[in-house]
């Protein structure tokens, strides 16, 4: 099986986070995303600490494929240093990792 991770940002809007999340799965940078929020987050940003509303957006891809996500992600992200991280999928359904598989496969 090939190697997948989840894939993590987050944006102001939830239409933020719907754009970003059309745009990456169209181009098959990921298999599928899913957009929870309203979320409270607290953090220090730019030497201030903070609290803030956020839409959090997730998204399956394939090890090989998270270079271009993260380039995707951080070309059309609307915040100038948005966090993107990822998270190795260590296990889960065969039919569910062999569709992210399959559907971010490089063309």
């Amino acid at each position: 099986m090939t190697d997948l991770v989840q894939v993590s940002t987050a944006t102001e809007t939830r239409e933020q986070a719907v754009q970003l999340a059309q745009s990456v799965v169209r181009q098959h940078l990921a298999a599928g995303a899913q957009i929870i929020g309203p979320v409270t987050s607290v953090f220090w940003h730019a030497g201030e600490f903070g609290t803030g509303e956020e839409w959090h957006l997730l998204m399956k891809t394939r090890a090989d494929r998270y270079p271009a996500l993260e380039a995707h992600l951080l070309e059309h992200h609307p915040w100038d240093s948005p966090e993107v991280s990822a998270v190795p999928i260590v296990n889960g359904s065969e039919k569910c990792l062999s569709w992210v598989a399959t559907n971010t496969a490089p063309e």
